[in-house]
């Protein structure tokens, strides 16, 4: 069952054109991340799903029921911002009462559910305090219970996590997903950030310039991208230009610079539909650095480690094998490589990835 689905959706801002003929299908309960560069469209998409903004052409469905011209009040939706939007003058609880009493809930149970949604977010003793008392990371917390305390039917977070510090960013975005599974509510989350979109998301969306690039589960749409941009978008990835000399269900065979003939698996060629042009995509934490050539399956060439980027468990080099340079996140035990060392790069064929040229 489907909680929102968006057919064919356009948004136009004058001759600018911000969403370009976007579908898309989210599940009952499904925690699905709008993930891509500033100026993509995520925002504005998550935007005309809340009713924020009304799109120029397409349609919206949510739990079956087309909404245009349903207006916001009515769309029974939760919503987190980047800010916030926390009443100063308000207490907690009554912040996270509003939407209750904005519904005419009776007060007995306007309180009960409030204390159940700060129980929920771990702060059950704060409702007397104010905002302004609390961390950055506990209002967060009190924005989530006043979206979540109206049980909405798809609730809505366009980059909640963005204005808290990296180490509580990283708690945080446990925690939500923690939250999101324990009242399965549908989730439609919006951020810039590829780890916490690969962290928290049952799938993900990728867009660019108002497209939909690749939707897939993070596994799939990490391992085999669908385009360049992907590829390059989320994750590091050394992408070389080749020819795909032979395509078959279970393997495509690339010719590629510097490593020569590569077979890669044909689930990781999805995409790849036969001979001619074509890209082999190394991650660059697939990229093995040895002092020594592997003995046996996998692939090998010489190469000049250039820069060293110490990163206290793993470090990134950027190596150079003939004209082309390439960048390996590799994990250490003790000293890295230093700059000048011969390393030998090493990648085995099924951690690759292909894509038409």
């Amino acid at each position: 069952m489907s909680s929102v689905q968006l057919n064919n959706i356009v948004k136009r801002f004058g001759s600018f054109t911000a969403v370009e003929k976007t579908s898309m299908t989210i599940e009952d309960g499904a925690f699905v991340t709008l993930l891509g560069p500033s100026g993509c469209g995520k925002t504005t998409t998550l935007r005309m799903i809340a009713g924020l903004l009304d799109p120029t052409e397409g349609e919206i469905v949510i739990n079956g029921k087309r909404v245009n011209d349903v207006p916001i009040h009515k769309r029974n939706l939760g919503l987190v911002f980047q800010n916030y939007a926390l009443f100063p003058h308000k207490t907690v609880a009554e912040n996270v009462a509003f939407g209750l009493r904005y519904r005419n809930v009776p007060k007995a149970e306007i309180t009960r559910r409030v204390q159940d949604a700060l129980e929920l977010v771990q702060l059950p003793q704060v409702g007397n305090r104010y905002p302004k008392a609390l961390s950055g990371g506990q209002q967060q917390r009190i924005a989530l219970a006043r979206a979540i305390v109206i049980e909405p039917d798809v609730l809505l977070l366009d980059e909640p996590l963005s204005a808290l510090d990296a180490n509580l960013r990283e708690d945080m975005r446990v925690e939500l997903k923690n939250i999101q599974a324990r009242i399965g509510v549908t989730t439609v989350f919006v951020t810039h950030d590829q780890s916490e979109a690969l962290a928290m998301s049952d799938r993900i969306v990728v867009m660019s310039d108002g497209r939909v690039e690749q939707v897939g589960a993070p596994e799939a749409v990490y391992n085999t991208p669908a385009s360049e941009f992907v590829a390059r978008f989320l994750g590091a990835s050394n992408i070389l230009d080749g020819r795909c000399l032979s395509r078959s269900a279970d393997e495509a065979v690339l010719d590629v610079p510097v490593f020569g003939k590569v077979t890669v698996p044909g689930s990781r060629a999805p995409h790849l539909a036969g001979e001619g042009p074509a890209k082999l995509v190394i991650r660059a934490e697939k990229l093995l650095l040895r002092d020594t050539p592997p003995e046996g399956g996998a692939f090998s060439a010489p190469a000049t480690v250039e820069t060293v980027d110490y990163q206290g468990q793993s470090v990134r080099y950027f190596v150079r094998a003939g004209e082309m340079q390439f960048q390996a996140i590799n994990m250490i035990d003790e000293r890295p490589f230093p700059v000048g060392a011969q390393v030998h790069m090493t990648l085995r064929p099924q951690d690759c990835a292909a894509l038409p040229g």
